[in-house]
């Protein structure tokens, strides 16, 4: 009976992760740029996962078959999207960022019903419906108006390729270790950005940083804890739940990244916010108890 609920636990707490992950970004991207953020981000994370697969003792062997998938996973999840996210919330706010998630659920719900045949029911489809009425509540409609129009054209890619790369991780053969496959996709990554993040940095030049310990302390949590962490939490849980179903757990981000949005930066949390908080947990639970 245990079991039937570890996918959920991960899945809650990668997105629950990912909320907090907003707030911290919103502090550090007032000394580094995304785009830098993100290749230091991944710099730390891969270090991370190498040396828990190397204590772990990981088979490293992928079949050559599979290294497309891998390399899909890698640029479209790892690169492309989390720099969205990364830039989309430096020009707008850390409940912008969050609103992301009101899209990603309903790609996902799309994607799989044309890459894994996963059916649509009346079930997933008002469980969707539910949780991103719940977050147009909490962020509120006032909020999505004021905000940059090309942050929100950005964080649409962003909810966008995050869906479709979590597809394609279901793609991925049951007998690789989720800690492994994350690790190949961040070091895909880290090789598609170097040359951009390079060719673009003034992070070394930047003295400011030897003197804030907070933005040290803020590279590392986003490795650590968001990226290695929360990287696996999410595919170990995608490997137990249906994609279709995995999305509405992404839900739990808006709930996270807007509380701590406002008791660190002062965005203001109402009734509303309790009222989506409501209306999210209804959605994920039809989907929990689903028999």
């Amino acid at each position: 009976m245990v079991k039937n609920y570890l996918g959920p636990i991960y899945l809650t707490l990668a997105a629950s992760i990912w909320g907090g992950m907003y707030v911290v970004s919103k502090i550090v991207l007032t000394v580094i740029p995304p785009l830098e953020l993100v290749w230091l981000r991944y710099i730390v994370a891969f270090v991370a996962l190498v040396i828990a697969g190397i204590a772990s003792n990981q088979s490293w062997s992928l079949r050559k078959q599979d290294i497309p998938l891998v390399i899909s996973i890698g640029l479209i999840g790892y690169f492309l999207s989390i720099w969205a996210q990364f830039a989309g919330t430096q020009l707008s706010s850390a409940q912008m960022g969050s609103v992301i998630t009101s899209a990603t659920p309903a790609f996902m719900v799309i994607f799989a019903r044309f890459l894994l045949k996963e059916p649509i029911t009346v079930r997933k489809g008002l469980s969707v419906c539910l949780a991103t009425v719940g977050v147009l509540f909490i962020v509120g409609v006032g909020d999505l108006n004021s905000a940059s129009q090309l942050g929100g054209i950005i964080l649409g890619i962003a909810a966008l390729t995050w869906a479709l790369m979590s597809v394609l991780v279901k793609k991925v053969p049951s007998h690789y270790s989720q800690l492994v496959i994350t690790t190949y996709a961040i070091a895909v990554a880290i090789v598609a950005m170097t040359p951009f993040t390079i060719s673009q940095s003034t992070l070394f030049n930047e003295i400011t940083l030897l003197s804030q310990p907070v933005i040290w302390g803020g590279i590392l949590y986003l490795g650590i804890v968001s990226t290695a962490g929360a990287f696996f939490f999410w595919n170990k849980g995608l490997q137990l739940v249906d994609a279709s179903q995995a999305g509405l757990y992404f839900f739990f981000q808006p709930l996270v990244g807007t509380l701590l949005g406002w008791f660190f930066l002062g965005e203001q949390v109402g009734l509303s916010f309790w009222a989506g908080a409501l209306l999210i947990m209804a959605g994920v639970f039809l989907v929990i108890e689903k028999r």
